[in-house]
């Protein structure tokens, strides 16, 4: 059973930076892709950073230029730099994962709680 574990939320001053993890475990499937997305209390999920095994990456306007996402492929592990953080950053963050399963397979984490407050 794949598993997702997320770690590196937390609460944070406006201006300041958190790193996120999130590594991969339970399957011998090839990663073809790992991503972050967040939702704030009454709002849709959405996107913030992914990124695939061969390293090309994509972003939403509102996080490029402050957010950088990596993956170490030898560890199945993403990161999430978080630079800049804004009050309107606050969310909890979910890490996915999408396995190369005859197709792809999307994996979801269980969240980790960022909040950014003075």
């Amino acid at each position: 059973q794949v598993q997702l574990v997320e770690s590196g939320g937390g609460l944070v001053q406006p201006g300041g930076s958190l790193r996120l993890s999130c590594a991969a475990s339970g399957s011998s499937a090839s990663i073809y892709a790992m991503g972050w997305n967040r939702q704030a209390p009454g709002k849709q999920r959405e996107l913030v950073a992914a990124i695939t095994s061969g390293g090309s990456t994509n972003y939403p306007d509102s996080v490029k230029g402050r957010f950088t996402i990596s993956m170490d492929n030898a560890k199945n592990t993403v990161y999430l730099q978080m630079n800049s953080l804004k009050p309107e950053d606050t969310a909890v963050y979910f890490c996915h994962a999408d396995l190369i399963e005859n197709g792809l397979s999307r994996y979801w984490g269980q969240g980790t709680q960022v909040t950014v407050s003075s």
